[in-house]
């Protein structure tokens, strides 16, 4: 290779590092912009309703040689417009809940926003895989905002219960471990501890439901108190005036 190989090279080894760090950007800001919109859901359901369904949130990005290997193995051309039709978990977000109910409410919440178009859906939850694995899958674009122009990225949304992250780490461990080579009596101890932490989350919402319709009775007497009086409980101003002051607070 003589100099000006070299130098053609250099330059065009630097384009493509420029080039993919604009690309992944744009990936980051897309999830930027959903953790913004996901923690302005959880901090309305704590001041309006006194209730938070998002236990955990967590998000994360693949790593450029992840996304080429991934091209690699399914044999397509290495390109960002292939890179960008092909992988659509580049940007994921991980949403835990505590209860059933609370995946469909947050589904449907992040679905109704104006500004986010939904690409699929699927629900590991009413089908679940052979596996017994479980999740709320959702592709949501985003629009982000460049210096120079407006691109739709898109983001994998994984939303499941304590009980459904909790299987799922475990079955991701094993399959490590073995190098996917899992023994049969495994797989079968997999199966049933993905029946067990079903039962677990059904129990849970029926629980949740209980809880929700006390909630309901209580506060219907609380109305009826306001009808007949025309007074506000000194509970519920006391209970407001909280609420109020956290919100100042923070």
């Amino acid at each position: 290779m003589n100099a000006i190989q070299a130098i053609n090279l250099k330059n065009d080894l630097k384009y493509w590092k420029d080039e993919f760090t604009r690309f992944m950007m744009s990936y980051k800001f897309a999830l930027d912009e959903l953790n913004t919109k996901i923690d302005i859901l959880k901090q309305e359901f704590q001041y309006m309703h006194e209730y938070n369904p998002i236990e955990h949130v967590k998000s994360r990005l693949k790593s450029p040689e992840s996304i080429l290997k991934k091209l690699n193995k399914k044999g397509l051309e290495i390109s960002f417009s292939s890179i960008k039709e092909n992988i659509k978990d580049i940007a994921g977000i991980r949403i835990t809940c505590s209860f059933l109910s609370d995946i469909y409410e947050i589904a449907e919440m992040l679905q109704k926003q104006q500004d986010i178009k939904v690409v699929s859906v699927k629900d590991y939850i009413k089908n679940p895989k052979e596996n017994g694995y479980k999740s709320l899958h959702l592709i949501l674009q985003i629009p982000v905002f460049m210096s120079d122009r407006v691109e739709d990225v898109g983001v994998e949304v994984q939303i499941r219960t304590i009980a459904m992250d909790f299987w799922a780490s475990l079955e991701h461990k094993i399959y490590y471990k073995y190098n996917g080579k899992v023994p049969e009596t495994l797989v079968n101890e997999l199966k049933t501890a993905a029946y067990t932490a079903n039962s677990l989350d059904r129990k849970m919402e029926a629980i949740h439901k209980e809880m929700a319709l006390i909630k309901e009775t209580n506060s219907n007497e609380d109305q009826l108190k306001i009808d007949e009086n025309n007074i506000i409980p000194s509970d519920l101003l006391k209970n407001l005036s909280i609420r109020l002051n956290g919100i100042t607070k923070e």
